[in-house]
């Protein structure tokens, strides 16, 4: 499983010309997952990214989380983030999840992350034409990949 995380002064997944799901201040989350991934992929990854202390303390120093700071979280799948490139010019998704695995997997996620943040956490639409609006705050992008976690 891998997750792009980008601290965000706001972020918003528009469908069909319809604004979906928008947060404020908080993280946008785009959440690749692949065959191989499973539940302790899921929790491991949700706990990491609602306690990851991305965001500034009154020091200006990034010593706070998500959940201390009270923002919102947007999940968005996104399988292209399992893309090989290693022959030719197009990329492979070979590596990404088939819906029938991916989209449990999803849905846990937001789960599991809603509960450790104590909140209702947005999403986009799995498999959906997605318009994803964001204004990176810093900039600040974090890539967590669960085949890392040792």
């Amino acid at each position: 499983m891998i997750a792009v995380i980008q601290r965000v002064t706001n972020a918003s997944v528009t469908i069909e010309g319809i604004v979906k799901s928008s947060i404020g201040k908080g993280l946008l989350v785009l959440l690749g997952i692949e065959e191989a991934d499973n539940g302790e992929d899921v929790s491991w990854l949700a706990t990491k990214v609602v306690n990851l202390r991305i965001f500034n303390d009154e020091a200006g120093v990034m010593n706070v989380s998500v959940k201390d700071e009270g923002g919102d979280v947007i999940v968005v799948s996104q399988f292209t983030l399992h893309a090989s490139t290693k022959k030719g010019n197009r990329p492979s998704y070979i590596k990404a999840a088939r819906p029938e695995t991916a989209i449990p997997l999803y849905e846990s996620f937001v789960k599991v992350v809603s509960q450790e943040l104590g909140k209702t956490v947005q999403t986009g639409e799995f498999g959906a034409d997605m318009k994803v609006n964001l204004l990176n705050d810093g900039p600040v992008t974090i890539i967590i990949d669960t085949k890392n976690k040792n």
